[in-house]
């Protein structure tokens, strides 16, 4: 009997091409995917350039540029500027600001993230004024929802600080070491009556040449909504606000803490806009130091050295500086140095008469004061007395 012995069969060598043919097949769709999208990038910014334009914010790059194959998408802007034209009430020229670089990057698999990166500083210029220039060490932002409307917005910077700039000089204006300004469409939809969410937070803040008490640095946590918007396509500011008038649409502060030094405060309620473009509502304020605050004021410095007429006609209208002054002067006549005892002792007056506007409270476990903060055609009240004036928004 003999022994039969089968050659091996062969197997077809095509099969073992398979994968990689695959891989090169999907490495080619893939590439002329990426291609095509950063092809894509000019005639989508330019599209989102025109929107802007019919809001007065006209976007320009001197030189841009694509990178981040396979699987990003980096758009770098070198010399980048905007011109916001009719974005405040009476605005007769345009606020231009330049920008050095901006990077924006975008994941090919997920196009409408977009994460973009400023490198200072910014100068910001207007005719007529001191340019300011803004710096920071990092800068950053995330948007989800372009080329479209944003359904959610977030900006950071560390390290923020704005100079006016005048000549060789240069002034401090405002400084914080952290600032996050966040935003999402709460309710509705963007093109029909949405709500917007809006948080502020700024650690270690100071704002220079307003107010001393601003000049001190500070915490601040805010939290909003805002209501009564027509929808949120491409349109000035102004003509926003004038639209959110007309609907009854209002900012409610849901949430909001300032913390400076020994100061802590917290605040409630509901802000709009009357039919002249100016702030009207009250906020429910919860104030614990404000024994603290009343010196920063300056009050006996202000009496000591006289009182302005602009600054009474601010605090006290209808009151006229020759008044203040013959009191002074029949005090000191009727028992010499009473008018200076009075100026003196005039914080104290202050903070009787503020101790006497609300009712006692407690916040975070410090002795407080609670009372209202009204605002009444864009003046702003602490009881009866005027501390601040707001322009109008439209």
């Amino acid at each position: 009997m003999s022994d039969i012995t089968l050659a091996p069969r062969r197997r077809p060598l095509w099969r073992l091409f398979i994968a990689p043919v695959l891989l090169l097949a999907a490495a080619v769709a893939w590439s002329a995917f990426w291609f095509y999208a950063a092809s894509q990038v000019d005639v989508q910014a330019d599209a989102w350039r025109a929107r802007e334009a019919k809001s007065g914010r006209v976007y320009d790059c001197a030189k841009r540029s694509v990178a981040g194959y396979p699987f990003r998408l980096e758009i770098r802007c070198d010399g980048a500027s905007v011109s916001l034209i009719s974005q405040t009430a009476g605005a007769e020229a345009p606020i231009t600001a330049k920008l050095g670089e901006i990077l924006v990057v975008a994941q090919i698999y997920d196009p409408k993230l977009v994460i973009a990166e400023f490198k200072a500083p910014a100068t910001i210029s207007d005719r007529g004024t001191a340019p300011l220039v803004v710096n920071w060490s990092k800068g950053r932002s995330s948007v989800v929802g372009l080329p479209g409307v944003p359904q959610r917005a977030s900006i950071v910077f560390d390290d923020p600080a704005i100079d006016r700039v005048n000549g060789a000089t240069q002034t401090a204006l405002a400084l914080a070491k952290h600032t996050e300004i966040h935003s999402r469409l709460a309710d509705g939809s963007p093109s029909d009556h949405p709500v917007v969410e809006a948080v502020l937070q700024i650690a270690q803040g100071s704002i220079q040449e307003l107010h001393p008490l601003l000049a001190e640095p500070f915490n601040a946590d805010v939290r909003m909504m805002l209501s009564g918007l027509k929808d949120l396509s491409p349109k000035p500011w102004p003509q926003r606000f004038r639209e959110a008038q007309a609907a009854g649409g209002h900012v409610e502060i849901v949430q909001s803490r300032i913390q400076q030094g020994d100061l802590l405060a917290v605040a409630v309620g509901t802000l709009g806009l009357n039919a002249q473009g100016r702030i009207d509502g009250e906020l429910q304020m919860t104030v614990a130091g404000i024994e603290k605050v009343i010196p920063a004021l300056g009050i006996e410095k202000m009496l000591d050295e006289g009182v302005p007429q602009a600054t009474l006609d601010r605090v006290a209208p209808g009151v006229k500086t020759q008044d203040i002054n013959n009191l002074f002067g029949a005090l000191d006549r009727a028992i010499p140095g009473l008018g200076k005892v009075v100026k003196q002792n005039a914080n104290v007056g202050v903070a009787a008469g503020i101790n006497s506007l609300g009712s006692e409270a407690v916040l975070e476990g410090k002795k407080a004061r609670a009372f209202p903060l009204r605002f009444v055609d864009g003046a702003v009240y602490l009881g009866p007395l005027r501390v601040a004036q707001i322009p109008p928004l439209f």
